[in-house]
């Protein structure tokens, strides 16, 4: 299960990680206590608005910012999560594709072709 506040928690430390501060100097300025920002960078606990806020202040990080990069960690999460997922499904399961061979197409790159399938597209890269 993906945990939005362990991504939150992540993004947050890296930022002050990459700033060269401490736990101590992000939660005083703050005005959060050292023991609640360090249990909602390890994703213990979960942050209100108004406590981001303030700890995007004190990091000077737009709000919007931090979102787009728990965004895409959420998005990557997900990924690995779906490819996990699938690779353990059973055989029946799992959406199979039958070997297609294109041995030319007037007009059509050599190195490319698309199928489409009812339920989504597959793109097929030359060897």
């Amino acid at each position: 299960m993906i945990l939005l506040r362990r991504l939150l928690g992540d993004v947050l430390r890296r930022q002050r990680q990459r700033q060269g501060r401490t736990l101590r100097e992000v939660s005083s300025s703050a005005r959060v206590s050292l023991g609640y920002l360090s249990e909602v960078e390890r994703g213990q606990k979960e942050a209100s608005s108004e406590l981001l806020s303030a700890i995007c202040d004190a990091l000077d990080v737009r709000m919007s910012e931090l979102m787009r990069e728990v965004s895409d960690e959420l998005a990557l999460a997900e990924l690995a999560q779906s490819a996990a997922a699938s690779e353990s499904m059973p055989a029946p399961v799992r959406p199979m594709l039958n070997s297609v061979s294109v041995t030319s197409m007037a007009g059509v790159s050599p190195d490319r072709v698309t199928i489409k399938a009812p339920a989504e597209a597959v793109d097929v890269v030359a060897a």
